[in-house]
């Protein structure tokens, strides 16, 4: 009996033990209250914080270019505007610097100007013949050399002149738009600034090179030649005076200024500038240059131009271009080479990392 009693007793001490135990994990799973969390809220962003923020970023962004402009051998000029924004940050903004195929740019606006007139259509008719071959880049040259002559539309021309830097195109469009003094004409009808347009491709090339020019020279390789039989202190009295005061100069604040213009449509009508913006977007030269540094998301357009070298200098290592951020931001950029002795990957990394530096600081 007594045996029996501690056995039932021995049982119900288990029982309550197990029974206490599942009612312990019961209580855990269905009462207990998860911990609350708090998430803390930022401050509306008021537009007085706004505009500190991006008087903070335009700051920072001044003191990066001021310090890619410090380390890179040569005359350096570089312009940052936020079209946006209305502020422009740079090196040497008023100084005058060697355009090249940037003025390539002047000559398409002419152009479409002269279209918004009614005085030319871009469907004109223009013939080219060997007497108007021009020298150094000139796709079209090949062409015109197997069949005689070329007749292209004043469209085909400027798209040739703009997206692949085509220069008998290019002086081909100047012929048709009245020569280097309509041009002229029209950077000062519109208060472009300080921007100077030279005399076309042949006559401004010879003038560099210190030689003057024969149209024998557009073909093959004579240019180079004639060129290279320069004695090297003519090349480089040509080459200094050219530098010292560009025929072709423009500085980096007219550029920024008018890129900025033109991205609002206020220089050419709303449809001429749309051309001119697209064919800009399609530009094939430089693809290394600013457009290397421009970050997945954004939208980039340019013009670039090249000048002509005589060792260890080389000259007029342009690109100039608007870039547009994922919110519609934009921002027009302007970097020249004068002269420097960098080589050709050292001056594209200074143009990605401008272009970078716009990007990473943009607010």
């Amino acid at each position: 009996m007594r045996h029996g009693m501690i056995i039932l007793g021995a049982a119900l001490l288990l029982s309550g033990c197990v029974s206490t135990n599942s009612s312990s994990d019961n209580n855990s799973a269905t009462k207990a209250i998860p911990p609350k969390i708090t998430v803390k809220q930022s401050p509306p962003r008021s537009p007085h914080n706004i505009e500190a923020e991006r008087k903070a970023a335009k700051t920072a962004l001044n003191k990066d270019i001021s310090e890619l402009w410090r380390k890179f051998p040569g005359k350096t000029g570089i312009a940052v505007k936020r079209i946006d924004g209305d502020w422009t940050i740079g090196k040497r903004l008023d100084d005058l610097f060697p355009q090249q195929s940037v003025s390539k740019v002047w000559v398409a606006m002419t152009v479409l100007e002269q279209v918004d007139r009614g005085k030319i259509s871009l469907t004109d008719p223009v013939r080219i013949t060997r007497d108007d071959l021009a020298v150094f880049h000139q796709p079209i040259r090949t062409q015109v050399i197997r069949d005689g002559s070329v007749t292209e539309s004043v469209l085909s021309l400027m798209e040739r002149a703009i997206i692949k830097s085509d220069n008998t195109a290019n002086d081909s469009l100047l012929r048709t738009v009245g020569g280097p003094r309509e041009v002229r004409r029209f950077i000062s009808s519109k208060r472009l600034g300080r921007i100077r347009f030279g005399p076309g491709e042949r006559l401004l090339q010879s003038g560099i090179a210190g030689i003057d020019w024969k149209q024998e020279y557009s073909l093959g390789r004579k240019f180079y030649t004639a060129r290279a039989n320069q004695p090297y202190e003519a090349r480089k009295r040509a080459l200094d005076k050219y530098l010292a005061d560009p025929v072709d100069g423009a500085t980096p604040r007219a550029l920024v200024e008018a890129l900025d213009r033109l991205a609002k449509r206020d220089i050419l009508s709303s449809r001429s500038s749309d051309l001119l913006l697209g064919l800009m977007t399609r530009v094939t030269s430089g693809p290394r240059r600013l457009k290397a540094g421009v970050p997945a998301g954004w939208k980039f357009l340019h013009k670039t131009g090249t000048g002509q070298d005589l060792p260890p200098i080389s000259t007029g290592y342009n690109d100039i271009g608007i870039m547009t951020a994922p919110d519609g931001t934009r921002y027009a950029i302007a970097v020249l080479l004068a002269d420097t002795t960098a080589t050709v990957p050292e001056r594209m990394r200074l143009m990605q990392a401008v272009s970078r530096a716009v990007a990473r600081h943009h607010i």
